[in-house]
């Protein structure tokens, strides 16, 4: 059993991560930090979490912690990862994994010269649905894929609990680095091909805050065209479509761990296979997976390196908003 320190117990943790945590067969919950330590503590009586702290550094030293899962805004990511590493403890980070692939650069180096492990929670890797369009593909079920789309929309307002998501300093950029990270990589894993050039163009927020939604166009290496599709404005959907030469997959907020996906295979105009998934444990099989790395079991699927590639192309993307043209990774 691998316990776990979650370096900032914030909406994410309390959302998606404790949930997850619940149904994991391999991990636990035994700290947690928040920068304020009566936070912390009125946390950890509420979740039953037996350690709290008021730092990263001082849950990273403690010893009932055998790893740590740091879900901090994103501009913390890269000293809660220089902090982790430091303290011997290996690190699940939470997507986008920085800022910049600078950052991400640094935090890789790190953890190499540490000698501890670094991973990037792209938790959707770990989902059915996800699994099912790599398996379509993979199979040539929809033949050599032309087309592919993925959208990731949801409503952020003012109230949002995340007081930090429209401030560039600390989120880094809007939807494009905070959802449109998950659709890039989805692509990436469902496609098993990289992508080499970049164009985007973004619905602008209010002046000194980040991008309200956008629209990117990912050239990959063996000719699939995709489009991704994000927003701060508009109701939850998470589509995701395929399309091949002699085939289609698609699939209704295939990415939504709440409610069960449909998925369907279309030859000919005709729907000629369904199927149902749930993702439900996407999150227990995340942690399950990084807690069977850390013993020595087995490698977790997606190192430090996956999330510096995603952050490449995120870099592109706002590179594009900025120039107007298409941008190389």
């Amino acid at each position: 059993m691998i316990n776990f320190g979650i370096i900032g117990f914030g909406l994410h943790a309390v959302k998606r991560l404790m949930p997850g945590f619940a149904l994991a067969k391999n991990c636990q919950v035994t700290a947690l930090s928040r920068r304020d330590l009566a936070k912390a503590q009125a946390s950890a009586r509420q979740y039953d979490v037996p350690l709290a702290f008021d730092s990263a550094e001082k849950l990273c030293r403690c010893p009932e912690v055998d790893a740590v899962f740091i879900a901090t805004p994103n501009a913390c990511h890269l000293p809660d990862v220089l902090v982790a590493a430091a303290c011997g403890k290996p690190i699940l980070c939470e997507k986008p994994m920085a800022i910049n692939a600078d950052q991400c650069r640094q935090m890789i180096e790190a953890a190499r010269s540490a000698g501890v492990l670094l991973g990037v929670a792209q938790v959707f890797r770990f989902e059915e649905s996800t699994a099912w369009f790599r398996e379509q593909v993979a199979a040539g079920s929809i033949g050599k894929p032309v087309f592919a789309r993925s959208e990731f929309c949801f409503r952020v307002d003012r109230t949002h609990p995340r007081t930090w998501i429209n401030d560039p300093t600390i989120a880094g950029g809007g939807p494009v680095a905070d959802v449109g990270v998950h659709c890039i990589d989805a692509l990436r894993f469902i496609l098993q091909d990289e992508v080499l050039h970049v164009s985007a163009r973004e619905i602008a927020g209010r002046p000194g805050e980040v991008e309200t939604g956008a629209a990117l166009l990912l050239e990959f290496s063996r000719g699939t065209l995709a489009t991704i599709t994000v927003s701060f404005r508009t109701e939850y959907r998470t589509p995701i479509e395929l399309v091949g030469k002699s085939g289609v997959a698609r699939a209704d907020d295939a990415l939504n761990v709440d409610r069960p996906i449909h998925l369907e295979l279309r030859r000919g105009g005709a729907v000629i296979e369904t199927n149902t998934v749930s993702n439900h444990l996407a999150y227990a099989h995340q942690v399950d997976a990084f807690a069977a790395a850390v013993e020595g079991k087995t490698q977790f699927p997606i190192p430090g390196e996956e999330g510096w590639r995603n952050q490449q192309i995120l870099d592109a993307a706002y590179r594009s908003m900025q120039s107007g043209q298409t941008e190389n990774v």
